[in-house]
């Protein structure tokens, strides 16, 4: 008797689990076209590529990932074997920003050669990832950064390359009567676009949906991710470890990011997770939550 109630247990737990993700996954169709070709931010994976890039692809590519966007391009060259040998396709990376937010001469001659390699690997979109924090103490430290990717992005523009920024929460904090991200959004040249990374959006006390649709056509790409329920927002600082989830176990609905980067003709999304105690099976849950098992 005690197995069977057991056996009823976890039947009822898996079938109301079951139920609810189909529920929540009705815009992941198998012909949405994020879903058909979801990819995977590798920083996810760093420990592990750090050891063995190859079994670390291969393990990805088995987990049914299409594409990897890499970090620390154009230092990636273990990344690009790997990728190259299990068929993963790279469209896009994190770079080496400073290239461009704080670079040795007016003609950005560092990026230039990042855009060149960039365009040998057939790289089609470059982000930047990240701001030290003498770049982002005042608006006007934003509105210089904003100037020179301003200036980076046509220079990407030219050699076909999208660039984009990526945000972090502290985009969103308060500075006077508003913020860096603000100042993006005002001062970012149409060649400029943002990648979203629609965890951060929300710790920065935003809706990722309403941010989409005030954007418009300018999200190029997007990060998802999950954030674990009961962490006070927003919050502009650190995160704890574990405030960082797979898809489905925190409090963001992936459904309507989904079908609003549809609308906002976003290109691609990259499932994304910064903190993990085991990557591998993170990036298969995520998985298992896209195709709706």
């Amino acid at each position: 008797m005690t197995d069977r109630r057991q056996f009823l247990r976890i039947a009822a737990t898996g079938a109301a689990a079951l139920a609810a993700t189909s529920r929540s996954l009705s815009a992941l169709a198998k012909d949405d076209r994020y879903r058909a070709d979801i990819g995977i931010q590798l920083y996810t994976l760093r420990n592990e590529i750090g050891k063995d890039a190859d079994a670390t692809i291969e393990a990805v590519v088995e987990a049914g990932y299409k594409q990897g966007e890499m970090y620390g391009f154009p230092d990636c060259g273990p990344m690009i074997a790997a990728a190259r040998e299990h068929g993963l396709a790279l469209r896009s990376s994190h770079f080496q920003w400073e290239s461009v937010t704080d670079p040795k001469d007016d003609a950005l001659s560092d990026f230039s050669r990042i855009l060149d390699k960039a365009e040998e690997v057939g790289l089609k979109h470059l982000v930047i990832p990240y701001l030290h924090g003498k770049n982002r103490e005042t608006l006007d430290d934003y509105r210089r950064v904003a100037d020179r990717c301003n200036a980076a992005a046509a220079k990407a523009k030219a050699a076909g390359i999208q660039l984009s920024y990526h945000n972090h929460s502290f985009e969103f904090e308060p500075k006077g009567d508003s913020c860096g991200f603000d100042v993006f959004v005002e001062r970012f040249a149409p060649e400029m676009q943002f990648e979203l990374d629609v965890f951060w959006v929300k710790a920065g006390g935003v809706e990722p949906v309403a941010l989409m649709e005030k954007l418009g056509g300018r999200v190029s790409q997007l990060h998802l991710k999950d954030l674990k329920e009961g962490i006070e927002l927003p919050k502009y600082g650190g995160m704890p470890a574990d405030g960082f989830q797979e898809l489905g176990d925190g409090i963001i609905p992936m459904e309507p990011i989904i079908e609003a980067a549809a609308s906002a003709g976003v290109q691609h999304c990259h499932v994304e997770q910064d903190q993990s105690p085991d990557p591998i099976a993170s990036i298969r849950q995520s998985m298992e939550y896209l195709r709706g098992l």
